[in-house]
């Protein structure tokens, strides 16, 4: 997500455009919680995983009182748009806020990979790189105790980095949520 935020923030400079940071997510705006941002603001961030603008689930803004709350704050920080970068929570709240008349363009970050009409969200590749590194290192154990180890990576209620990981690390099974395991 640091690579598209900078990506966003260097973008708008080039093209005169001021940047208006969010932290904390929807939650954030429904706060408040802005900070111009320029070049010095995104320099040395492509390396680190995560957001340095945080994030936040709002149960807040999954209420229309608390979306006409954001949209009064971003009226008067005097946002013209919003650009969301996440996942099927924050791509849902990009849409409610686009019914509203916010101008809004939504970047797909999730690991989760669950986006409709995405191919690969940022985060995945991020997430499955680091699901093999530690496959790699726990395979030495497990052959050296001659066991096998049950391996639990994220998703949610998608099963797609299980399902890559086990077959790119060479997994004997992967069990995903959206097939029901029986005995």
């Amino acid at each position: 997500m640091n690579a598209a935020i900078r990506a966003v923030v260097r973008t708008a400079l080039t093209n005169n455009l001021q940047v208006i940071g969010i932290q904390n997510g929807y939650e954030g705006l429904i706060n408040g919680e802005f900070h111009p941002m320029d070049a010095r603001s995104v320099g040395g961030i492509l390396q680190r995983g995560g957001t340095i603008l945080l994030t936040s689930r709002s149960k807040r803004f999954q209420e229309p009182a608390g979306q006409r709350d954001a949209i009064r704050k971003m009226n008067e920080a005097g946002m013209d748009a919003l650009i969301v970068i996440g996942g099927e929570g924050s791509m849902n709240g990009a849409y409610a806020l686009s019914q509203k008349g916010v101008k809004v363009i939504g970047i797909p970050g999730s690991i989760d990979n669950d986006i409709w009409g995405t191919n690969i969200a940022i985060g995945t590749d991020t997430a499955m790189n680091t699901i093999m590194e530690a496959v790699d290192k726990l395979r030495d154990t497990a052959s050296s105790h001659q066991r096998a180890f049950v391996i639990e990576t994220m998703g949610r209620n998608s099963g797609y980095l299980a399902v890559m990981a086990g077959i790119v690390c060479g997994a004997e099974m992967v069990l995903i949520p959206e097939v029901p395991v029986t005995r």
